[in-house]
């Protein structure tokens, strides 16, 4: 009995130091968490406090690279770049230095992480957190532990790093620490977003979000079109940026020297 006395008291706010480490599973949740705006008012209005929360774990998972997912963090990237540096940890293709450029992305503010194995990558994610020298970071893993999640998560919870973890959809089945994760699929004029997991109420419909407003560039990365060119970028990229840390214009320069042009 007592014990459901003190949930009743609780879900009625007889607690003032706790309400903002609970919440009813048909309210979404609200805190004292630092918050991003995503840029787009539809997604926000979908997310606790309104925005991507920083100090914590956000897992994005779609089927392949491209679909938009890029498009869809760039105005929070934006926002990030002109204070702190952004860190890319194991994109899957090179990146595409124009692109970042034509998104008023500074170049100094870029960091270029690729490393030779997925546990030296983990590692650089983790220390990225830890020592809080980025505003945010992207990493892109396909097979994560359970325990490396739980991991990231918690350098994430004690820095004040936007942190977004980039996974296959075939993961939206495992386990997760994540508080926040979305299942994205591409769509005619944008993205489809389907909130798996978040600190508030299920949502069963999936959320369309336009991205027509958004001026067209050139994709942040080289995305290959053919075996023979994905061949050519995989070499590329482990001469480019085997120095872990390296900034993108060092990493594009290091791609040049060892594919000079004829």
């Amino acid at each position: 009995m007592s014990t459901l006395v003190s949930a009743a008291r609780l879900l009625d706010g007889g607690f003032p130091s706790l309400p903002h480490a609970v919440w009813r599973a048909d309210q979404m949740a609200s805190g004292h968490c630092a918050v991003t705006s995503t840029g787009h008012p539809l997604l926000d209005q979908e997310l606790p406090n309104g925005g991507w929360p920083k100090a914590g774990l956000i897992e994005l998972l779609m089927e392949q690279p491209g679909i938009g997912e890029m498009r869809l963090l760039r105005p929070a990237l934006k926002a990030v770049a002109g204070k702190r540096r952004i860190a890319l940890v194991q994109p899957p293709h090179l990146p595409h230095i124009s692109a970042w450029a034509n998104w008023g992305l500074p170049l100094g503010s870029l960091l270029w992480i690729q490393a030779e194995r997925s546990a030296d990558a983990l590692w650089s994610a983790e220390q990225i957190l830890s020592n809080r020298s980025c505003g945010a970071l992207i990493f892109w893993q396909s097979h994560v532990r359970t325990d490396s999640l739980r991991r990231l998560h918690l350098a994430a919870q004690g820095s004040d790093t936007l942190f977004w973890l980039m996974r296959p959809l075939a993961c939206m089945q495992d386990a997760s620490p994540a508080p926040l994760r979305l299942a994205l699929r591409p769509a005619a004029d944008g993205v489809q977003i389907q909130i798996l997991k978040r600190r508030g109420p299920h949502r069963d419909d999936p959320l369309h979000l336009s991205m027509n407003d958004m001026p067209a560039v050139p994709h942040p990365f080289n995305i290959p079109q053919d075996p023979s060119s994905r061949h050519r970028t995989s070499h590329a990229g482990q001469a480019g940026a085997r120095a872990q840390g390296a900034s993108l214009t060092e990493a594009i320069a290091a791609q040049a020297q060892a594919h000079p042009v004829n």
